[in-house]
């Protein structure tokens, strides 16, 4: 197999996955979505709670702040030695906030959370928790630990990991009469006729809806959007909590351990 990275801006990746099978594409997706572990916070003990939320209410809008996650650093609680309830150093980080409004009133944000460790802190300081009332105070105590997707979908690393059959568009330039037709009908601008040439600008972009075929007038049409066999472009978006290529990288070892342990056990029968 063959990847190329054709885009990398903020949190987003774009790549192609060349010679692989569909269900490995898929098996790949899967993974980064349900097994790519990242730190979440996961119990709350409230000391002070005089807001017009409920502890529970607001232990579950702290459940959804994406934290930035230290896998180095820290281990999956099941495989820690600690077996404690509440973890320890190695898999947990303890987050608190103390807050409260006086004469007037505020909104309690993300950035007012304390993390014991500064490698592990909410993805945005600006994200709303609850407005507090003159008087009113909010105090408590956060757990945040490594979780996977498919036990909750707080932990996942990606609220999108989607890939598509990569696309071809291929142009007969001895049979093309340059009308523009399909120029016209491409809704996402993938092809470009300029100095009497007709060029595929965005090749990419193409989401193989053939209306650049069926615009042309020529039978067979001239251009024709095919897919690249065993060819795949990925899109990946992370929450914050691990950069994309990350994602990929962790996801490409998981699934790599899980069909080594499964070949193992085919060995043993």
């Amino acid at each position: 197999m063959k990847v190329e990275v054709v885009e990398r801006k903020a949190d987003t990746l774009r790549f192609i996955l060349r010679d692989a099978e569909t269900s490995f594409a898929n098996a790949l997706r899967r993974t980064m979505i349900a097994e790519v572990p990242t730190m979440t916070i996961d119990d709350v003990f409230f000391f002070d709670n005089s807001s017009v939320l409920g502890d529970e209410f607001l232990a579950h809008r702290l459940g959804l702040i994406p934290l930035t996650t230290d896998l180095d650093s820290y281990i999956i609680p099941e495989n820690c030695e600690c077996k404690s309830d509440l973890g320890c150093s190695k898999c947990r980080v303890i987050l608190t906030l103390e807050v409260r409004a006086e004469e007037e009133g505020r909104t309690v944000y993300s950035g007012d959370l304390k993390s014991e460790n500064p490698n592990v802190h909410p993805v945005s300081d600006k994200i709303p928790l609850v407005k507090l009332a003159p008087k009113q105070g909010l105090k408590f105590e956060a757990y945040a630990r490594l979780g996977q997707g498919k036990t909750h979908a707080k932990w996942q690393p990606s609220p999108e990991a989607i890939y598509q059959d990569l696309p071809k568009v291929k142009i007969d330039k001895d049979k093309c009469n340059l009308c523009g037709n399909c120029v016209k009908a491409c809704p996402r601008g993938v092809l470009d006729l300029s100095d009497k040439k007709l060029t595929v600008e965005k090749p990419l972009d193409c989401s193989l809806c053939n209306l650049c075929e069926e615009a042309c007038p020529l039978e067979p049409p001239a251009v024709r959007a095919e897919t690249v066999e065993n060819s795949f472009l990925f899109t990946v978006e992370s929450t914050g909590a691990l950069p994309p290529e990350r994602i990929v990288s962790e996801a490409a070892a998981i699934l790599a351990e899980k069909l080594k342990e499964f070949g193992g056990q085919l060995g043993q029968l």
